[in-house]
């Protein structure tokens, strides 16, 4: 990696993480299109790089998190448990059932553009102070299974897994103060072991399976940044434009990977 290279990934792990982070997103599932498409990373390598990213970057957004409180209360546990099974599980998947970068984009655009109109839709037609008020509706149970689903994705998308949970959770009504900090974490816990999968099989595989280490440090260091920034963001945003700017986030990503495979 080039001098070039390396700050531009800074930035765009900077850019990205500062607007992403409020809402609980780590920034990867943008950090991805521009690894493929300006800094030329191949297909499997950058499901890890970002899963690197990820590991780099989420201390910034969590001790921020942490130093608030955010982080307290059984959410944060659930979702973890249920996430880092599930990401090795993507891993492997990743790596010897979806090779091809046409069927990752597909599957991407099918996952994420019915679940950000959907959160959109259900923002725009609900009073912030309701949605903030409602129900979540979901058992304990249900949180660690869906974190675990939620995860295979992410072990195939090299997102972790907590960037899907925070719009799945805030759509079911929890507010995004509360979910935020849990999906960063599980997003962070989830990275590490996914990152790790993804190392140990480039060892057995052939192919580029292992991360692109410099690149995902420098993508990381600017998200380290960023992400502080935009979790002290968080608290001064009201919870109906955090939960639209999280169904804008998922519309926008889905949209891009839909117009690519249009192409």
């Amino acid at each position: 990696m080039d001098w070039p290279t390396g700050l531009l990934g800074f930035a765009a792990g900077l850019l990205i993480s500062v607007a992403t982070a409020p809402v609980g997103v780590s920034g990867a599932v943008f950090l991805l299109p521009v690894q493929v498409s300006v800094l030329g990373v191949p297909s499997p390598a950058v499901t890890p790089t970002n899963l690197l990213y990820n590991v780099v970057a989420g201390p910034g957004a969590l001790l921020r998190h942490h130093r608030s409180g955010g982080l307290r209360g059984p959410l944060t546990r659930l979702l973890v448990l249920g996430t880092v099974p599930g990401v090795v599980v993507g891993a492997v998947i990743r790596v010897f059932a979806v090779p091809g970068p046409s069927v990752f984009r597909l599957l991407i655009a099918v996952l994420l553009l019915p679940l950000g109109g959907w959160l959109c839709l259900r923002t725009l037609h609900r009073a912030a102070r309701t949605a903030a008020r409602e129900p979540s509706g979901v058992s304990p149970r249900t949180v660690t299974r869906l974190a675990m689903a939620v995860g295979v994705v992410g072990g195939i998308y090299g997102i972790g897994g907590g960037s899907l949970l925070g719009p799945i959770l805030v759509g079911r009504g929890m507010p995004v103060a509360k979910v935020a900090p849990a999906a960063l974490a599980a997003t962070f816990v989830t990275s590490v072991v996914g990152a790790g999968t993804y190392a140990l099989l480039s060892l057995t595989t052939t192919g580029d399976i292992a991360p692109y280490w410099s690149l995902g440090l420098a993508c990381g260091l600017g998200g380290l940044c960023g992400g502080y920034l935009g979790a002290r963001l968080q608290p001064r945003l009201p919870e109906t434009a955090l939960r639209l700017l999280l169904g804008v986030l998922a519309l926008g990503i889905g949209g891009l990977y839909a117009i690519q495979i249009a192409r």
